[in-house]
């Protein structure tokens, strides 16, 4: 039976209850803001020790007094004021930022730069299971070595700093539309047969590997991503987000990402350093397996895989992966989290979500022991939600919108795995391909001339410093390195006049020695041209001034003595 109060018993328990709620002196309030120490707030929130934990009780219960409006679905209690909160004092990285002591070490031009991250390893593994793959399917095979996979590479590589990635491959070895550089290399035919024969595994051994949807490329995958960690390391901000490989063929793992450029593609997990884009972790998502249920949670999986093993760093991500699990999971690794959150999510306040009555540019700020979220309004009827677990004080810039301290950092860090797409996408060596391997392989290559363009820049950092188009120049070196050594070992001339003079002068050049044939850094003016306009990069062998075709001569290395 309900129990009915009278007027005095109902005033008497509201006072009871107003009185309990308060806290009973300033003293006890300040207390239990946490905020007594530095070394209180250190050990509470770097370590998570059990005083930690005892003292975010004690203030999630200083909280309950908020008004009902900041309680959130789940039962999450926010406050509007910072009082309560932990100060951020980020975890050592535990390594100093940039190229590694064992990149350094290995360093001497861009050749060496790049293939410390093309391998000798990966280069003899793709060579036999070419070769094997060869004899199997082509009458007429050639088997190949290492300084012809080297040229076939840097031809592609040459065709992605002449954007050329959609060209046909009969464009690029004409004699009128082409360049003298790819019938140089190697015919027509023979760069088809290789592009044809191209393997990463023996197809034979695949039944046994059939759970694995990667099988085709996962041996190179694993050697070449292993890499990618040892020769630097990260900054104390990083991004996670996905990157679309372009892909349209048949694929069982496929995706459609509309806001892509491309649409349609392989997508790869990826972890870059958000200040130079160097892609630092990469992981192929394959999809679930066949009678597996969705996955749930899975943007938290992701940035606990591509986070792991690191500590001191802020982790800046997008909705798809934000979630208050997540910032608590990173808290426990000492990473702090950065990133806009979906209005839908049960931790989410009320009071957060609405717009209405809202002025332009005004931000809302909600408070927990080690969290903090903003609501932001750029334009009426619209906000915008972020949480941060790295920011624990309401701060707000003061430029002219009066934007918060947590999206000014979050523009600045979210963007380094779209910039990776942007320069990767620049000089791309992709070709039309419907082998999903092959496309994996184009981007491996692209991802690993940017990542070494990095260690290039942070290990000579003078190199053609004043120079814009620098990366061009750097690619293209790369790629003109690696096809020498196979142009020199060419018995017979091209047909092509071009061709042969360029085969001839670096024959020549190889039996002259290093001196006989220089290779300058940039482009300069030809020094015999009227012509001040024309920029050319070849020079003379025995004087060193800058010439171009017309006021040079080749010569064979018997007729030099």
């Amino acid at each position: 039976m309900a129990r009915h109060y009278n007027t005095e018993e109902v005033v008497d328990i509201l006072m009871r209850s107003d009185s309990e709620d308060l806290p009973s002196s300033p003293a006890e309030n300040a207390s239990d803001s946490g905020d007594d120490t530095e070394d209180s707030s250190f050990h509470s929130d770097q370590l998570e020790s059990s005083s930690d934990l005892s003292s975010g009780d004690e203030s999630e219960e200083e909280m309950h007094g908020e008004a009902p409006e900041w309680t959130s679905k789940n039962g999450k209690i926010w406050s509007p004021s910072s009082t309560a909160t932990l100060c951020y004092v980020p975890a050592a990285i535990g390594h100093i930022a940039g190229p590694t002591h064992y990149a350094v070490a290995r360093i001497s031009d861009p050749l060496s730069n790049f293939r410390l991250f093309l391998t000798d390893e990966i280069m003899h593994h793709i060579v036999e299971m070419t070769n094997l793959h060869g004899r199997r399917t082509i009458s007429d095979w050639r088997d190949l070595d290492n300084d012809e996979l080297l040229a076939y590479v840097g031809l592609l590589i040459l065709a992605g700093v002449y954007r050329s990635k959609h060209e046909a491959t009969t464009s690029l070895w004409s004699e009128k539309t082409g360049r003298s550089i790819f019938r140089a290399a190697m015919s027509q035919k023979r760069f088809s047969h290789i592009t044809s024969a191209l393997r990463f595994d023996d197809k034979l051994s695949r039944p046994r590997r059939h759970t694995d949807k990667l099988a085709p490329f996962h041996e190179v995958w694993d050697m070449w991503t292993h890499r990618l960690m040892m020769l630097f390391s990260p900054d104390r901000d990083l991004t996670v987000d996905e990157q679309l490989v372009p892909f349209k063929a048949r694929c069982s793992f496929r995706q459609y990402i509309p806001k892509k450029p491309a649409k349609y593609g392989i997508k790869v997990w990826a972890t870059c350093d958000a200040k130079t884009s160097y892609a630092w972790r990469l992981h192929v998502y394959t999809g679930r397996a066949a009678g597996e249920r969705a996955e749930v949670n899975q943007g938290m999986r992701v940035v606990l895989q591509m986070t792991e093993g690191l500590q001191g760093h802020v982790a800046t991500c997008d909705n798809f992966f934000t979630s208050f699990a997540l910032a608590e999971e990173l808290l426990k690794r000492q990473i702090a989290l950065v990133g806009t959150i979906r209005q839908n999510e049960p931790e989410i306040s009320p009071v957060l979500r609405q717009t209405k009555g809202r002025a332009i540019y005004s931000s809302t700020f909600a408070f927990t022991v080690r969290h903090t979220l903003v609501s932001y309004i750029p334009r009426w009827g619209w906000n915008v939600l972020l949480l941060s677990t790295k920011h624990r004080r309401p701060e707000v810039s003061d430029g002219e919108k009066r934007k918060p301290v947590i999206i000014d950092d979050y523009n600045q860090c979210k963007g380094g795995v779209d910039n990776l797409d942007k320069v990767v996408g620049t000089y791309s060596c992709r070709r039309r391909t419907n082998r999903w391997p092959m496309a994996v392989f184009h981007n491996m290559i692209d991802v690993s001339l940017y990542n070494a363009f990095v260690l290039w820049t942070s290990v000579d950092r003078s190199w053609l410093q004043q120079t814009p188009h620098r990366r061009w120049l750097y690619i293209e070196e790369v790629g003109e390195s690696m096809i020498k050594p196979h142009i020199t070992k060419r018995e017979h001339l091209p047909r092509s006049s071009a061709a042969a003079e360029l085969v001839t002068a670096v024959q020549y050049g190889a039996a002259a020695g290093p001196s006989g044939l220089t290779h300058p850094k940039g482009r300069k003016r030809c020094e015999l041209c009227c012509d001040y306009m024309r920029r050319v990069g070849n020079s003379c062998s025995k004087c060193g001034r800058f010439t171009c075709r017309a006021h040079s001569k080749f010569i064979c290395s018997h007729c030099s003595t």
